[in-house]
């Protein structure tokens, strides 16, 4: 693996920044590990860093934000070939995966066993007071295999170690899997090493000693099996030349993992009692490190299917539980034909989600159809919906297809399905029940293969209540079901979808915008956003628009947003404080002289009183004019 950033425009354009020592700061202070001598990037504007086996991108609350492919981020793993946008400059990710796996020896179980010398078992408890002794090599061993987290390449530096304080020629681990009760039939990973040869090596393991070791939880060094009664008859031990065994079992609370098998076939190398001791101390230690690397290598896997099931094709921006929770339903429903009803407040983003499930779904090559029933009259819809029949009404003087019919084989959208009348409604049914329909004016039946998807602000069980809309049909639309979350609960998302509106709307202008002052940030987070992402991008535009500076300030955002409380940990301007304590003072003077009333205060003020019930919210004038 060779992580590094490759600058493609910039400052920095054409020069490669390896990604060693972690976390590498980026920003435009000196001390910085990438330093952008730029004045669009902050001081300290993002960091790279570790995340188990991913690399991920922290944006540190930098005033123009962290873009990965375009959207910013607050933190997003990285993934090779990611295009990274801080300030003016843009750096590719790139990762050379030229990492080999670890190899293994060949393990074979054998049923022979050559033996000299004599048999001595030790319990593992017994073992556990020797850790103080063979400090160094101890230390050594618990340093270094605490520091890998792959399984394999655990086994592998553990083997390289034990040959270092144990005369073995050969060495092999055995694991069984997780949760099982100590079968060697259930062994399912073997890792074995050479000293001499590696893992090219060929190597024999006795069936017999292995599953003794892992069945009875005690260490066993093997030279002479005649004074061992449990394994003298054993026939797997029938002698073929001197050979010393040395296995030792991996337990962690209780529960035996598996076990090391080291042997050797010198002689003049066997092993003896404080080999057997120190390989069970080590043992000890070694067992909650594999127990770890066991338990890391799933999380990972487990990540990465998580990132598959999230590897959307949406537009949607945002970074909060709240959108996680949204990007989940998207991944379930997509691919199937179920039809989908979406509702929440205006402005929060229902088409969105849509074309989300459309693009990730078996119908992406097909037709995307979005029709708002609100647009247009119950005549016109109707002709826009199932098309018409040439002359079948007046200014009829062609054919034309309805968008049912064009989004054949794809994915037809219907927005403020609430507002669709009774009569439409009725056909509507139609379609979905026998998925055919007639032109206005037609006679010949039209088979379509859509997938519906609805969107409404309105609450559709109080409109069947009140007679507005058809039960039946609202049964059919209402087959899954998602709320879309709106602004004011998925507040962390607003920096981000500003940087990004402010990024988007500099490019359309052709003005130079590198981020949002700290006043008009806080402003943005204290301003409850009725209309929700839909009025925070009208907000964002108008700045981009009317500003002058290379920053949105807070003078350019509009005056609702202007009258909301800033949050308490960020002082406003004095300007605008004292507009704000202004327009309090007068509010105030005008109700008391009103004795309560809205509607006669609104005329001492010459506004509407719509007008003044907002400027109230906006001030958090309630709680005072209770008093």
């Amino acid at each position: 693996m060779n992580p590094r950033l490759t600058a493609i425009s910039g400052r920095l354009k054409g020069s490669i920044f390896p990604i060693e020592a972690l976390p590498v700061v980026i920003g435009r202070d000196t001390t910085a590990t990438l330093c952008i001598a730029d004045a669009s990037v902050s001081r300290r504007h993002s960091q790279i860093e570790k995340d188990v086996e991913q690399f991920v991108l922290l944006d540190l609350e930098s005033l123009n934000g962290t873009f990965i492919n375009d959207v910013p981020v607050k933190r997003r793993p990285l993934q090779h070939g990611d295009r990274v946008r801080i300030g003016d400059s843009q750096f590719l990710f790139l990762v050379h995966d030229g990492d080999l796996s670890v190899k293994s020896s060949e393990i074979r179980f054998d049923e022979s066993q050559p033996v000299s010398g004599s048999t001595l078992q030790v319990r593992f408890n017994d073992a556990l007071y020797l850790m103080a002794r063979d400090l160094s090599a101890l230390m050594k061993v618990s340093t270094t295999i605490n520091a890998v987290r792959g399984v394999e390449e655990l086994q592998k530096t553990l083997l390289e170690l034990l040959f270092e304080v144990v005369p073995a020629e050969r060495g092999v681990i055995l694991l069984t899997e997780p949760g099982s009760h100590g079968e060697v039939s259930e062994f399912t990973s073997v890792f074995g090493l050479d000293r001499r040869r590696g893992p090219d090596e060929s190597i024999r393991v006795s069936r017999t000693v292995s599953k003794w070791v892992l069945q009875h939880g005690e260490s066993l060094l093997t030279n002479n099996l005649a004074e061992a009664k449990d394994l003298a008859t054993a026939e797997s031990l029938i002698t073929e030349r001197p050979r010393s065994i040395l296995c030792v079992p991996l337990i962690m609370l209780e529960r035996t993992l598996g076990v090391i098998y080291l042997d050797t076939a010198e002689p003049d190398s066997v092993f003896d009692k404080d080999h057997l001791q120190l390989v069970s101390a080590i043992s000890a230690i070694t067992s909650v490190a594999i127990e770890n690397a066991r338990h890391f290598e799933w999380l990972v896997s487990e990540n990465r299917r998580l990132i598959a099931d999230f590897n959307l094709e949406h537009n949607i921006v945002g970074e909060s539980p709240r959108v996680r929770d949204v990007l989940q339903f998207i991944a379930k429903v997509a691919p199937t034909d179920s039809t989908v009803l979406l509702t929440g407040e205006s402005g929060t983003g229902k088409e969105l989600v849509a074309r989300a499930i459309h693009q990730n779904s078996k119908r992406a090559d097909k037709p995307f159809m979005a029709v708002n029933c609100s647009a247009l009259a119950e005549s016109l819809l109707e002709s826009e919906l199932f098309g018409h029949e040439k002359g079948s009404f007046t200014g009829a003087l062609a054919m034309k297809k309805g968008r049912l019919e064009i989004a054949d084989g794809g994915t037809l959208f219907l927005d403020e399905i609430g507002e669709l009348s009774l009569p439409l409604q009725v056909k509507l049914l139609r379609v979905l029940q026998e998925r055919n329909f007639e032109r206005v004016g037609g006679t010949r039946t039209i088979n379509v293969d859509i997938r519906l998807v609805t969107a409404t602000n309105k609450n559709l069980g109080d409109a069947v209540a009140a007679g507005a809309f058809r039960q039946d049909l609202f049964y059919r639309l209402n087959v899954v079901g998602l709320e879309t979350p709106p602004l004011r609960e998925r507040q962390e998302d607003i920096p981000l979808l500003a940087n990004y509106f402010a990024a988007k709307y500099g490019e359309k202008c052709s003005r130079r915008v590198t981020g949002i002052a700290a006043e008009a940030h806080a402003r943005l987070l204290a301003y409850d956003w009725p209309g929700n992402v839909r009025e925070l991008e009208n907000a964002i535009e108008r700045a981009v628009v009317l500003g002058n500076t290379d920053r949105i300030l807070l003078e350019d955002l509009p005056e609702s947003i202007l009258e909301s409380e800033p949050a308490a940990t960020t002082a406003g301007t004095k300007y605008h404080e004292a507009v704000a304590q202004t327009k309090k003072q007068i509010i105030l003077s005008a109700m008391d002289q009103a004795k309560g009333s809205y509607t006669d205060a609104a005329k001492l003020l010459g506004v509407h009183p719509n007008y003044l019930h907002r400027l109230i919210r906006n001030l958090n004038l309630k709680e005072q004019l209770k008093k």
